[in-house]
């Protein structure tokens, strides 16, 4: 009797069909999919882009590999994606936080502080290009104070990678903390009140209550930080064009200068797959270490 009470209509309740994924999936398939197929195979060719690619088997691959350019590259994309997580997490995080508060003039102060995401990448670059200049610029105002008598930052190595890393952070950490933000407001009131109950102040809360909730936040942003990091261009294009020498020549602009200059989009394919999979790689690794995959709540026991 209870089952013939339940409309047939009731069955088609659910999950939605194959089909509702079948236009981002074949969206995926062409913009994706195909081209890494295709860069894959010119890697294994010798094309300028213009005539015929011609089959060379392993030699890009054997050319990279003994390449000091490309190791140097890859050793400065993993520190800066390093650096890049270091820096901008903590700050990412605690902006977040307070951000998802409040407090007095928070929304106002919120507006301003993610302007910086409203812009492009290479408008901001050319910004702070100008802003560096040795000769126009602010830094040759507080060069000296920071170490650079000449005012000219971008032409030390170290200058020229701290403005990179600086540059970087200024505009994405903005973005985090909108994603750490959404992810602390949803974090239960209750909790708090329970543990303000309990005698547990800011800083204890915070340790205790804030930081294990946005564990899955914390993991979101930090894939999304390192795919970003390894992938960065063209703020490196526009500040310091891999110099001072090669000292800021990252993957994606070895792979550039290859491919766009030097006319040899074999070897820059060759480039490409390792910059894809050194990132897929290190996405997966920070995925399945930090136990993401299994994804339970955060608020399970409530």
């Amino acid at each position: 009797m209870m089952a013939d009470a339940v409309p047939r209509h009731s069955k088609s309740v659910g999950r939605p069909s194959v089909a509702w994924a079948l236009p981002g999936a074949l969206f995926f398939v062409f913009f994706a999919v195909a081209p890494m197929i295709l860069v894959v195979a010119l890697a294994f060719t010798d094309w300028d882009g213009i005539g015929t690619p011609q089959w060379t088997g392993l030699s890009n691959w054997t050319r990279l590999w003994d390449d000091p350019d490309t190791h140097q590259a890859i050793r400065l994309s993993l520190v800066l994606t390093v650096l890049t997580w270091l820096v901008q997490t903590p700050l990412a995080l605690l902006l977040g936080v307070w951000a998802a508060g409040h407090q007095r003039n928070r929304a106002v102060l919120s507006a301003i502080f993610f302007l910086p995401l409203l812009g492009s990448s290479v408008a901001l670059a050319l910004v702070w290009k100008s802003l560096l200049d040795p000769n126009f610029g602010l830094i040759a105002d507080i060069g000296p104070a920071l170490g650079f008598e000449d005012g000219d930052l971008l032409g030390s190595s170290t200058g020229a990678f701290g403005a990179v890393l600086f540059v970087t952070a200024w505009q994405f950490i903005p973005l985090h903390t909108l994603i750490y933000q959404g992810g602390a407001r949803a974090v239960p009131r209750s909790l708090y009140d329970a543990a303000a109950i309990d005698g547990a102040g800011t800083v204890r809360q915070f340790f205790s209550i804030t930081l294990p909730q946005l564990r899955n936040t914390i993991v979101t942003s930090s894939v999304i930080m390192v795919v970003g990091a390894l992938t960065f261009f063209d703020t490196v294009l526009i500040l310091t064009k891999g110099g001072p020498g090669t000292d800021t020549t990252i993957m994606p602009y070895l792979m550039y200068k290859n491919g766009f200059q030097a006319f040899d989009l074999g070897y820059a394919s060759a480039v490409a797959t390792i910059l894809v999979v050194v990132a897929t790689t290190v996405s997966l690794l920070l995925v399945r270490l930090t136990g993401f995959t299994a994804m339970r709540s955060t608020r399970e026991g409530m």
